[in-house]
C-alpha cells in the first residue's frame, strides 16, 4: 500500500492502514445512520449506499471466526469518530471504526465515492490488507451482509504461508 494517512479509531488511537503488521480486513461503508436521525432522502435508491448496519453487524457475528483465522477486522467511513462510536456502542462491534472524514484515502488510493445532501461518502469495498499490502479487493459489494461471509471464503481460499 502506498504511503497512508493515519486514521482516528473510535478508541482515540490513531491507525495508520499501510503500517499495519499481520492480515486486516477493512470493509468501507458510506454511512451509519442513528436511530433518532433520518436518513437522507432517496437514500433507499441510492445503489450500494443502504445496509451498512447490516454488514457491520455481519463482520460481528464472525468477529470471532476471523479472529480464529488470525484476521483482524476495521470499519471504516467518512463520518466523525464520535458518529461512528455512537454507532459502535449501539451495534455491540468488538473491532474498531476509522474515521476518514477528510477523505485522505479516497485520494490516497482513488477510492470511488458519491455525493448525497452535501456529504461525500465512501461507496462500499472491502479491502484484506496483508503487512500493509493490498492482497484483495471486494467490489461492489452485494448484498452488504453477505460480505463477511465472502471474505471468509476468500480468506479460507487463501490461507497465509507459514514460515
Amino acid at each position: 500500500m502506498p504511503t497512508t494517512p493515519t486514521l482516528t479509531g473510535t478508541d482515540k488511537v490513531n491507525i495508520n492502514l499501510g503500517k499495519l503488521m499481520g492480515r486486516y480486513v477493512i470493509y468501507i461503508y458510506p454511512m451509519t445512520g442513528r436511530p433518532e436521525t433520518p436518513l437522507p432522502d432517496g437514500w433507499d435508491q441510492i445503489p450500494g449506499a443502504r445496509g451498512c448496519t447490516p454488514q457491520s453487524c455481519a463482520f460481528r457475528d464472525h468477529y470471532a471466526e476471523l479472529q480464529a483465522l488470525n484476521v483482524n477486522v476495521f470499519g471504516l467511513s467518512s463520518q466523525s469518530t464520535e458518529h461512528q462510536l455512537e454507532a459502535r456502542n449501539r451495534l455491540h462491534l468488538p473491532f474498531q471504526l476509522l474515521s476518514d472524514h477528510t477523505l485522505q484515502l479516497r485520494d490516497q488510493l482513488k477510492l470511488p465515492i458519491f455525493s448525497v445532501l452535501g456529504m461525500t461518502l465512501y461507496k462500499r469495498l472491502t479491502m484484506i490488507i496483508n503487512n500493509g499490502q493490498i492482497e484483495k479487493v471486494f467490489y461492489p459489494v452485494f448484498p452488504p451482509d453477505r460480505n463477511a461471509d465472502d471474505v471468509i471464503t476468500w480468506l479460507h481460499a487463501h490461507p497465509l504461508a507459514i514460515k
